[in-house]
């Protein structure tokens, strides 16, 4: 069998078992508690019909007790289809280098045999050679060595020793300490540090000192051959046969036990580790490190670039996937290469246990989407939901509108019903509906692209997805044929830039045009409907990121701006909007109760959000606003700023509800990717009282004051939309009086807005 009908092969399992489905044939429910995260069910169950994981173990667990812990889909599918069950062993990946190899580190540390300032040469002195005698035990800790990420696996080397040569031969690629890059290089040594300090070998080491004393009689390294059965392989073979060893090609010559990679366990025995952690380093009377070791270990290092993270685990950085967004500042976790991860939020006393084998069978799976929405769903678990959106009440109709009808749907990964379902798949089995075809805006179906997308087939329904951001941004005659009505769900962001309202206009004028009914979905505006703030669009600068004349922030639902849309410009769409119910303008996001999914990819957070009117009026400049980041629209910088000066400089012009401090970060894509640049970090303090258009144009004028030879002022036209408003600043116009400029168009669109709100 070739690695390409493998995935094939699992679809025809997954079916014919029956996994997808009313039967959910091969979920393995072992705990009572579960019917407490609906949602996750059907969330893992689109993505094992989505193909891009073939099972999964979910754990969550609060204040000592285990409140969810389940198993979805297949372990294996040759030589015959075998489901998970919870206590699947999985390979861990880079949770090694927190489980074991960290842990181990700072029981060292504890014990005062090594130091985390000291350079790695006093207890290695080969790693010395070639530019390394001043990295630290602590950069190695926070990926700030400047080690490549990988040992370059050509040549004749072998085992621990051969791996250990050439690590000792190379030279950083970065100056250490000037920038995060991820390594395993890094944990290999640290693993290699823990042996020649210990006088262990790493696997015997963390069976003595941590899972032995622990419990954690399932995990280790290089399962024995009896534990074959119970392992989820993460490949299949050309020749059928389940691979049961440790994936990571590095790890595998190093003869299977590495600081990196290496590790296997199971859920229990991990949330086993993760009550150890909240316990402040005691579990059952245990103790495997001091309170003060955890918190040192788990408190977040601002890096540069703007990355947080402790030593060895994960606070805020780009490999997080959105789960430190989900469960908020204090938390921490890490995930691994194979689909596995781990997160804690000591806030709540709480954490959250993923578990795939996403590379089975053919090495093409991906565990992103899965983490990302079960973070979201157990993260505002305690909240209940004091909104349903457009597609809930639908179902709460039985679709009556609909009925009969031959139904195209535009929406992305925001579209989702109270359960975690796609709106996708809401309607593809919603009785007497006929969901014909899928349309997609920009970023695509997934919400995870830049760029022009291509039309594609969405894995789960068979059904056609049509990209309005490709060689189309509307949707043609030929996409709308044998199509009765086009139904709308997406979540907009509020701002008038952001492109998916001028898709949903162009799609209900080419509705319009050939008599295809338009059914809006409504959804919150996730910055609040209450405010409305900015420059209002001039007429001739409208475009793809300005459809209607009307201010950056609008303080309008979609729902609410299709119903504008449609009447003020004439569009003449047979038009029913669908509204929330629970709903007011006043109320931020994450006072609805929904669960956060991030409308596009460099909106990860609600704080993002929230200052995205404000800083990306800047990034039509020649400035980065941290895309490529961790951290994007919290950034400003350039290699030409001065961030101290501009920090200061923002500092003392007295803008409501943010901080600025200065900042060094290093963007892997968009303007300036790869370059150090220099600025700010910007953080809210009051959201009540931000306005972010003045924010904006507050960073502007500061750009413009402080660097006029390097700061490109021209280009902030696009995006903030007035063209007066820009001159004046050019000009040296205080940002604050730029106001009266345009209150009166402001006070206009009120007029106009106040027509078509839905809520109180």
């Amino acid at each position: 069998m070739k690695f390409r009908s493998g995935r094939a092969l699992l679809g025809a399992l997954i079916v014919a078992a029956g996994i997808v489905g009313p039967a959910r044939a091969m979920a393995s429910d072992a705990t009572p508690a579960n019917g407490r995260f609906p949602a996750i069910t059907g969330i893992v169950e689109h993505e094992i019909a989505a193909r891009h994981i073939p099972g999964a173990v979910i754990l969550i667990a609060e204040r000592g007790r285990i409140v969810y812990r389940r198993a979805f889909g297949l372990r294996t599918i040759l030589p015959a289809a075998q489901a998970l069950v919870p206590d699947t062993v999985f390979d861990l990946a880079s949770l090694t280098k927190v489980i074991a190899t960290t842990t181990a580190v700072m029981q060292l540390v504890e014990e005062k045999r090594l130091r985390l300032a000291d350079p790695v040469a006093k207890y290695w002195p080969a790693f010395g050679a070639n530019g390394k005698r001043a990295i630290t035990i602590e950069q190695l800790l926070t990926h700030t060595s400047g080690l490549r990420p990988d040992l370059v696996r050509s040549g004749g080397w072998s085992g621990e020793r051969g791996a250990l040569q050439r690590i000792a031969a190379d030279r950083p690629i970065h100056p250490p300490g000037s920038r995060f890059l991820y390594s395993d290089l890094n944990f290999i040594v640290l693993g290699a540090l823990v042996e020649r300090i210990s006088g262990e070998r790493l696997d015997r080491y963390c069976a003595r000192h941590i899972f032995a004393p622990l419990g954690m009689h399932e995990t280790g390294f290089n399962p024995r051959p009896a534990e074959a059965p119970r392992i989820a392989p993460t490949e299949l073979a050309s020749d059928g046969a389940n691979r049961d060893r440790v994936q990571d090609p590095t790890a595998l010559r190093m003869g299977g036990v590495a600081g990196h990679a290496g590790l296997f366990s199971t859920a229990d025995d991990l949330a086993k580790f993760a009550e150890m952690l909240l316990g402040g380093g005691v579990r059952d009377g245990v103790r495997i490190l001091s309170a003060a070791s955890v918190a040192r270990m788990t408190a977040p290092h601002v890096l540069p670039g703007g990355i947080e993270r402790g030593l060895g685990w994960d606070v805020a950085s780009p490999y997080a996937n959105g789960m430190d967004l989900a469960f908020g500042p204090g938390s921490y976790g890490h995930t691994g290469y194979t689909g596995t991860s781990l997160w804690i939020d000591p806030a709540r006393k709480a954490f959250l246990v993923i578990l795939t084998s996403r590379l089975y069978p053919d090495d093409r799976g991906d565990a992103k989407p899965l983490r990302r929405e079960i973070a979201a769903v157990v993260a505002s678990a305690k909240r209940a939901s004091a909104v349903r959106t457009g597609i809930d009440v639908l179902a709460r109709e039985a679709f009556a509108p609909l009925a009969g009808l031959r139904v195209g749907l535009l929406t992305n990964q925001t579209g989702r019903d109270a359960s975690g379902r796609r709106t996708i798949d809401v309607l593809a089995h919603a009785g007497d509906v006929h969901l014909e075809a899928i349309f997609s805006p920009e970023h695509g179906i997934g919400g995870d692209h830049e760029g022009r997308i291509a039309s594609g087939t969405d894995a789960a329904t068979g059904l056609p997805i049509y990209s309005l951001y490709g060689s189309t941004r509307r949707p043609t005659a030929a996409m709308l044929a044998g199509i009765d009505a086009l139904v709308v769900d997406l979540q907009d962001a509020g701002v008038r830039f952001f492109t998916y309202a001028t898709t949903l206009a162009y799609a209900m004028e080419e509705a319009a045009h050939r008599h295809v009914k338009v059914f809006v979905l409504d959804r919150p505006n996730p910055i609040g409907a209450a405010g409305v703030r900015g420059p209002v669009l001039d007429a001739a600068l409208r475009s793809f990121t300005g459809y209607f004349p009307m201010p950056v922030e609008h303080g309008m639902t979609i729902g609410e701006l299709a119903t504008m849309f449609n009447a003020e410009n004439h569009i003449g769409a047979d038009l029913t909007v669908v509204p929330m119910q629970g709903y007011r303008h006043r109320s931020w996001y994450d006072e609805t109760g929904l669960p956060w999914i991030d409308p596009s990819p460099n909106l990860r957070s609600l704080a993002e959000a929230i200052l995205y009117p404000g800083v990306a009026l800047v990034e039509g400049t020649n400035v980065s606003v941290g895309r490529g980041t961790g951290r994007p629209f919290e950034l400003v910088g350039a290699p030409w700023i001065d961030g101290s000066a501009l920090a200061s400089y923002l500092s003392h012009r007295g803008i409501a509800g943010v901080s600025f401090a200065p900042v060094a970060f290093t963007p892997d894509g968009d303007r300036y990717a790869g370059r150090l640049c220099h600025g700010v970090r910007i953080g809210i303090r009051d959201r009540s009282t931000l306005n972010a258009p003045r924010l904006g144009l507050e960073i502007a004028a500061a750009l413009h004051r402080l660097y006029p030879s390097e700061f490109a002022i021209r280009p902030l036209v696009g995006l903030v939309g007035s063209r007066a408003a820009v001159a004046e600043l050019k000009d040296g116009a205080e940002p604050s009086a730029l106001a009266a400029t345009w209150q009166s168009r402001l006070h206009a669109f009120e007029a106009i807005r106040d027509r078509y709100l839905l809520y109180p």
